[in-house]
């Protein structure tokens, strides 16, 4: 793991010089006027669709106001899960040679909740609540640690491509602009790790795993792919952004070929990395 640990060593290093105080990075207005761009108009849920056809200027403004809440919910809950199993790992047995650096990405990824739950809480009282329902299951020897740092790259790698056009959009309100610019900025580290770990603990394991395990960790993989982007068609996002039938709402906008497009062209790049060790089957 010699590779890993100069990926740690160059992580760290970066880490420490441009760490920043999450109270102070981002400018936060007292109010916002919702009839603004909170999220770029192509990384809207409904865009594309008849839903979205339908609505005005100000009215697909305020539902970017509503997705963008979701956004940062699901960014909120996604960390929350990423910090117990980062704290978890922390000077684990066959893990020391990354714990120095699994310190600053716990160390960022709270901050990146600040920020996150502050524009939530501030601008629309509430933070969504977390939809997803984990099952408890059997692992093989290193799976565990394996299908963690899998779903926390490709529920990065999604996310990333988001902040990294957003946090470029100076049509974005500011305060939106910053938290997606500030977010890339500290998520490209991470990044670059999970890939570099992915494909080390596939390396030591796949070899000795049964083909049975194999397959059920792309089983299980392709299914958390599909259960992450679910989350990005929230009815509850509808239901405060006007519409009357919130649920169906989100059924035909999932269906939809301009949202099936938008999936399959973002998955192409964010799930190269697990294609490329064999984890993932290429579509």
């Amino acid at each position: 793991m010699e590779a890993l640990a100069e990926t740690v060593r160059r992580l760290s290093a970066s880490s420490r010089r441009t760490y920043q105080n999450p109270y102070e990075a981002i400018a936060w207005p007292d109010d916002l006027d919702r009839r603004q761009w909170f999220t770029s108009p192509q990384f809207v849920s409904l865009y594309g669709t008849p839903a979205w056809e339908s609505l005005d200027d100000d009215r697909r403004k305020e539902l970017s106001f509503w997705e963008a809440v979701n956004f940062y919910s699901l960014n909120i809950h996604g960390e929350k899960a990423l910090m117990e199993g980062l704290a978890h790992r922390l000077y684990q047995p066959g893990m020391e040679a990354v714990a120095e650096y699994l310190h600053h990405f716990l160390d960022e990824e709270n901050k990146h909740s600040v920020w996150f739950g502050t524009f939530c809480t501030r601008y629309a009282g509430k933070v969504y609540p977390d939809r997803k329902v984990v099952f408890p299951r059997d692992h093989a020897e290193g799976e565990a640690d394996f299908l963690f740092f899998a779903k926390v790259s490709i529920f990065e790698e999604i996310v990333d491509r988001y902040n990294v056009a957003m946090g470029r959009d100076d049509a974005l309100v500011p305060v939106a602009r910053q938290i997606n610019a500030n977010h890339h900025a500290e998520e490209a580290r991470h990044l670059v790790f999970g890939r570099r770990i992915v494909q080390e603990l596939w390396r030591e394991w796949s070899g000795r795993w049964p083909d049975e395990v194999v397959d059920g960790i792309r089983s299980y993989l392709t299914a958390y792919v599909e259960a992450t982007w679910r989350e990005y068609y929230n009815p509850d996002v509808y239901r405060d952004a006007g519409f009357s039938d919130p649920w169906k709402l989100a059924r035909e906008a999932w269906d939809h070929p301009a949202t099936q497009g938008h999936r399959a062209a973002i998955n192409r790049s964010c799930l190269r990395p697990l294609r490329q060790v064999g984890a993932l089957e290429a579509p």
